[in-house]
């Protein structure tokens, strides 16, 4: 983990108006599935609002600005860091930062509907310290780190270097999963999805976290 250049304070919870809203934060190395699961959990409830994280890094292809990410300069993002503006903020690559703006906590708990996190395994964590038992944090598990590299490469989009790197991150990210509420392996999309639905849904309607 990337030490961050700016000591990152304690935050205080945001103060929501609804206190049966909660939050799910789904946390998994790349190319584990997780994005493919967020997106069906989201096509089957419309209770749930997606967390749009903020980064300093350019936009990609066909990207949208405050739709995949709220896309800022390094000089801008380190000074909403300064403000105070973050629940939640890491340098995740060198020079590359990733945080989660307190205002997009407020609109969505404001409006009375749970949140779902999609962000890097040491943010999942920090949300997890954050939020307490308002939140549950999920972290998708590939079935071993040979299958994730046959998915990372099948994909095609990156350098054998990249791989490596990849799976070395992923290898430390497996290693902090028992931090999280829930291990979710995803090794059969749909037994995932399936069992996904069923404990975020004992998750959001009753807020226990005993959802073994």
């Amino acid at each position: 983990m990337i030490e961050n250049p700016i000591k990152q304070e304690a935050v205080s919870e945001p103060n929501p108006v609804h206190t049966t809203t909660r939050a799910l934060a789904f946390s998994a190395p790349s190319g584990a599935g997780k994005t493919t699961l967020v997106r069906r959990l989201m096509a089957e409830r419309n209770d749930l609002a997606f967390s749009v994280s903020a980064t300093n890094r350019p936009l990609r292809g066909d990207e949208v600005n405050g739709e995949d990410y709220h896309f800022f300069s390094t000089e801008v993002f380190l000074a909403k860091v300064e403000a105070g503006d973050f629940l939640e903020w890491e340098e995740v690559y060198p020079g590359r930062y990733y945080g989660t703006l307190k205002s997009e906590i407020d609109r969505h708990w404001t409006a009375g509907r749970h949140i779902l996190f999609d962000v890097d395994v040491v943010g999942g964590l920090r949300l997890k310290e954050l939020l307490g038992d308002r939140l549950l944090a999920i972290f998708v598990r590939p079935p071993s780190l040979e299958v994730l590299g046959a998915r990372l490469r099948g994909r095609g989009t990156d350098s054998e270097e990249d791989v490596e790197r990849r799976l070395a991150k992923a290898e430390t990210e497996m290693a902090l999963a028992p931090g999280f509420d829930l291990e979710l392996v995803n090794d059969d999309l749909d037994r995932a999805t399936a069992e996904l639905l069923g404990k975020a849904q004992k998750f959001l309607v009753t807020g226990t976290m005993q959802v073994e």
